[in-house]
């Protein structure tokens, strides 16, 4: 059967009902008309024109014949771990007298205890460390996300206490903390959390920001799994035991277990480690009992939804949750003129181990005008073999969309791809670099894991320049004709400078020149000027708005905690 989309002047083929297809197309003008006809012959091309009608010209029945039966999430709820607003106290070092001695007295002896289990063994004026005006009290508070796992990582905001002194927490180090559910927030509760590191402070928006609130980007970690729970509405032993069952069968690697005569408890398998709300959505979508006849019913009612974009998301959905017996029909989709019907079929069949759909989800990705090129992209890298997902990324790194390089950067270290080069900075970021594309960018990230993305690397800074930080304190000087980037910086406790040290033109070079930490008395090594990795982005602005370093600089989104 050959199908081909209503456009200009293409006429619909279609074995059996081609007759049709052309007098209704010389019968209808308007758009609207002839994408009606899209649907109708469709609807004769994956069922015949016997199984299913329209009922008039702008009324779709979509109804099943049958009772389709009863679903988990029709029995029961499915429950999931919400987003966890967490919060505790702190203490942040390193400050250079910035600091403050105040501390609460009910603060100062939690802290106390807290350092003690931290630091078993050593001796330690703990008073005199909280008194310091190195150090200053801070209150930590973050997000943890819904249906977090084991070890993962969140963004961690950090504010001085009010009514002290501290005047700034730039160049600070968090040092580690508990943080407790901040609904019921007592200072004794299990910790949910914990946090540390250094303190960002983002200067690239303004210059003027308040240094008494700082970040530590990924610097929160999950101690706990968190398991999704099915609570049936009612106790029913029998139930409880159907929809273990039944979830042992779909899923083998859930750790499925009734806990009681109304809950079961899961974990989501690590196929679904990307996409845990799917999987809680799956989960409620799926049937309780299986005989062929139902099956067939259900896969025909939502493929036919799914033709027509009839509650999109639960159609493409509940037939994932449907399972294998689903992919023949939705092959048919394939060959739809939306691209959105066209996207959905492919990623769920791909979602269950077909590679049919793969080159519709490729093309998609690869057109330019598409709107779907992230969503196709994300279903490849997600599902598809990891050497098909490469190639594709590797091609969509020479797009033009930089926003689509984007994309693409951020899965291929899902995928932990070497196109990546990757270098630990200062113990504090990364310093990431990719050459498969002609477009020069600096991407760096204020949110997430701290990291400053060179696309198009190596990447150049040209000669006859002079870059100072806003503050003064660090300076990056090339002269005309020069062979090489001189780099200072000033003491941070003494009235002297630090350098010059000297850098390649290579701004990979140049970083590292600037953020490595300098070498401990006695080491052998030049080491790096030890500058953070705020003043390192701001420093990156800087030289490509000055046209020092010839590339486009990007910034990502700062963390949110709304």
């Amino acid at each position: 059967m050959d199908l081909t989309g209503v456009e200009g002047k293409n006429i619909f083929r279609i074995s059996g009902i081609r007759n049709i297809g052309i007098s209704l197309y010389m019968s209808v003008n308007s758009r609207k008309s002839v994408e009606l006809i899209a649907v109708l012959l469709t609807y004769c091309f994956i069922w015949g024109c016997g199984d299913y009608a329209l009922i008039n010209a702008g009324t779709k029945e979509l109804a099943p014949k049958v009772d389709l039966g009863q679903t988990i999430g029709s029995v029961a709820e499915v429950l999931t771990v919400e987003s966890i607003p967490v919060g505790g106290y702190g203490l942040a070092g390193n400050l250079k007298g910035t600091g403050s001695v105040e501390c609460p007295p009910q603060v100062r002896a939690y802290l106390k205890r807290y350092i003690l289990t931290q630091v078993s063994g050593n001796k330690i004026d703990i008073d005199k460390f909280i008194n310091s005006p190195d150090t200053a009290v801070v209150w930590v508070e973050g997000i943890i996300p819904a249906s977090a796992s084991k070890n993962q990582k969140f963004d961690v905001k950090v504010t001085a206490l009010s009514g002290t002194q501290t005047t700034s927490l730039e160049g600070g180090w968090l040092y580690g903390a508990e943080l407790m559910a901040r609904s019921r927030l007592v200072l004794t509760t299990k910790a949910l959390a914990t946090t540390q590191g250094p303190v960002f402070i983002d200067t690239i928006d303004t210059p003027k920001t308040d240094k008494k609130v700082g970040y530590i980007l990924a610097g929160g970690t999950v101690l706990d799994e968190y398991k999704i729970s099915v609570v049936l509405r009612e106790a029913d032993y029998r139930m409880t035991s159907r929809v273990r069952n039944r979830l042992n069968e779909r899923f083998s690697d859930a750790e499925v277990k009734a806990v009681s005569s109304r809950r079961v408890e899961l974990v989501v398998p690590a196929k679904y480690k990307g996409r845990k709300q799917n999987f809680v959505s799956i989960v409620k979508a799926m049937y309780l009992d299986y005989t062929p006849e139902t099956t067939y019913e259900r896969i025909m009612t939502f493929v036919r939804k799914l033709a027509v974009l009839d509650d999109k998301e639960a159609s493409e959905i509940a037939l994932e949750a449907i399972g294998n017996e689903s992919v023949g029909k939705l092959a048919t989709l394939l060959n739809s003129s939306n691209e959105e019907v066209r996207l959905r079929a492919a990623r769920c069949m791909l979602n269950l181990g077909s590679d049919d759909g793969l080159e519709v989800l490729r093309e998609i990705a690869m057109h330019k005008d598409s709107s779907y090129r992230v969503e196709a992209l994300e279903a490849i890298t997600i599902a598809a073999r990891r050497n098909y997902a490469v190639s594709v990324c590797r091609d969509l790194l020479r797009d033009s969309d930089f926003n689509i390089r984007l994309a693409t950067y951020e899965q291929l270290r899902k995928l932990d791809d070497i196109s990546i080069a990757r270098s630990h900075i200062g113990r504090s970021f990364y310093l990431e670099q990719l050459a498969q594309t002609e477009y020069k960018a600096i991407y760096v990230c204020r949110s997430g894991q701290p990291r400053i993305v060179l696309f198009g690397a190596p990447i150049y800074c040209r000669d006859n320049i002079f870059i100072q930080s806003n503050d003064g304190d660090i300076t990056i000087n090339a002269s005309a004709g020069q062979r090489y980037i001189s780099v200072m910086r000033k003491h941070p406790t003494r009235p002297i400078m630090i350098g010059p040290l000297r850098s390649s033109f290579s701004v990979g070079d140049i970083i590292q020149v600037l953020c490595e930490e300098p070498p401990k008395r006695g080491e052998q090594g030049f080491g790096g000027l030890g500058v953070s990795y705020a003043d390192m982005i701001a420093l990156l602005k800087q030289m490509c708005d000055k046209g020092a370093v010839r590339a486009e600089f990007r910034a990502g989104p700062p963390p949110k905690f709304d």
